[in-house]
């Protein structure tokens, strides 16, 4: 879908490009922002519209508590005090 879009977009582009008239500054600045704001306000709507906001609500079961876990355990080697990961189970 969104490289239809694209395709279509850029024919469009060159298409217009092609059959306009050589610029002039007869009609000034003014029309040609208000044409890029038209615009951007067509292809910006047409691109919000195409998908939802968020994926919506996502609902997840927790799960049960692990009969064995891994926890760290904190000893005395004689020397210093350390860390070590030990299993304890319920």
């Amino acid at each position: 879908m969104k490289k239809t879009f694209a395709a279509l977009v850029a024919v469009a582009t060159i298409a217009g490009s092609l059959a306009s008239t050589p610029a002039s500054a007869q009609r000034g600045v003014a029309a040609g922002v208000a044409a890029g704001l038209l615009g951007g306000a067509i292809i910006g709507g047409a691109i919000a519209s195409s998908r939802p906001a968020y994926g919506g609500p996502v609902y997840v079961e927790e799960a049960p508590y692990p009969a064995c876990r891994m926890v760290r355990e904190r000893f005395w080697d004689g020397y210093d005090w350390r860390y070590r990961r030990v299993e304890v189970c319920n």
